[in-house]
């Protein structure tokens, strides 16, 4: 598992960088779980960190129109971005496939998209997180975000239980994609989500001092969170090297609906 921090600046980014953190993520956490960051803002945490550390960019929580959020993707990976996040809410499952396709099919060959499904998931007017890894594979991305949309101090695990969230992460598996789990994760969320053994856990307001939207990365905090996760593997993360061609979307065998 690696540990995901998700930043605001090109400080913080340095923060996160030297205390362990093995992917810096960046977004707007005043606009949403997801909230798009700028391309200025994803170039200057490019131009921080060491090249070898690899670049996380939100473009959104959703609903999106495929060919704004074609273009949002496509500034992203521009300036640096190596994966792209793709946020859910407000979508069905129909137009999630026509979207992420859209998306995937603008994206450079070597930027991996993941697409963000949400724990709670009726508040957020989006697909089930189970479902998503199948959407997720038909669509051409190449791996899946469970996070929370609503940020009300209510996190991953009041919303899916263990059982749910390795079913997801053997789901993404089977299918070769990237998994990662997020959503208000607290420090002593992080030896339960050990087992589980997604990819990837995300946090923010676990690594910041005071909270997610006003507070700041420190890199005391995100030591402390790559010490409880024991983050340091060396095991490259999975990417399907097959990516959909640039013709038109087609309905995915069996359609979400």
């Amino acid at each position: 598992m690696r540990l995901l921090v998700s930043v605001v600046d090109a400080a913080e980014a340095v923060e996160a960088a030297l205390a362990g953190a093995r992917i810096i993520d960046v977004k707007d956490p005043v606009t949403g779980a997801l909230g798009a960051a700028t391309p200025s803002s994803v170039r200057e945490v490019r131009d921080a960190i060491p090249p070898g550390l690899p670049v996380s960019a939100a473009i959104g929580d959703g609903p999106f129109e495929p060919r704004w959020a074609t273009r949002a993707a496509r500034a992203a990976a521009e300036c640096g971005a190596e994966f792209v996040k793709l946020g859910l809410r407000g979508t069905s499952a129909d137009h999630a496939f026509q979207t992420i396709r859209a998306v995937r099919a603008g994206l450079p060959r070597q930027v991996r998209l993941i697409v963000a499904a949400f724990a709670d998931f009726r508040r957020a007017g989006s697909p089930h997180p189970l479902d998503v890894p199948r959407l997720t594979q038909a669509a051409g991305a190449q791996g899946c975000l469970i996070d929370t949309a609503i940020k009300d101090g209510l996190g991953l695990f009041h919303w899916l239980d263990d059982v749910a969230l390795q079913a997801f992460v053997a789901a993404c598996r089977a299918r070769g994609l990237l998994s990662a789990l997020a959503g208000s994760l607290a420090p002593t969320d992080l030896p339960r989500l050990v087992p589980i053994g997604p990819h990837i856990i995300g946090v923010r307001g676990a690594a910041c001092e005071g909270d997610r939207v006003h507070g700041r990365v420190t890199r005391q905090r995100v030591g402390a969170l790559a010490l409880a996760l024991g983050d340091g593997a060396t095991t490259p993360l999975p990417f399907r090297t097959c990516v959909p061609s640039r013709s038109a979307p087609q309905r995915v065998p069996g359609g979400f609906r």
